[in-house]
């Protein structure tokens, strides 16, 4: 299984292979809406990778803390909203990460 994770860092859109990267928690600081969701860099590659790749699926991956499951659920949300196949995204906890991250799987 390869895996791709996209996340914006300082402002630079990061694709790495076999890595994953942090989603910019100022994201959360802010009211959002669909605009601003997919004005992110790095949601808006990951959504674009993930239309372009029809066997692939997105993970939202979420430290365990109750914010984080809520934070990644809202993202989750978002990108249904916004056209997204729900059955492509999934929602992982993991317990070491500390902001939201977007994992490309094949």
């Amino acid at each position: 299984m390869k895996h791709l994770s996209i996340a914006l860092c300082g402002g630079l859109l990061l694709a790495m292979p076999a890595r994953a990267a942090d989603v910019a928690p100022e994201l959360w600081d802010r009211p959002r809406s669909a605009q601003a969701v997919m004005a992110q860099p790095a949601v808006r590659q990951a959504v674009l990778s993930l239309q372009s790749r029809s066997d692939a699926r997105l993970q939202i991956v979420h430290g365990t803390r109750p914010e984080a499951q809520l934070q990644a659920e809202e993202l989750r949300a978002w990108l249904v909203a916004l056209a997204v196949e729900g059955a492509r995204l999934q929602l992982r906890a993991d317990p070491a990460a500390a902001t939201i991250r977007l994992e490309l799987v094949d």
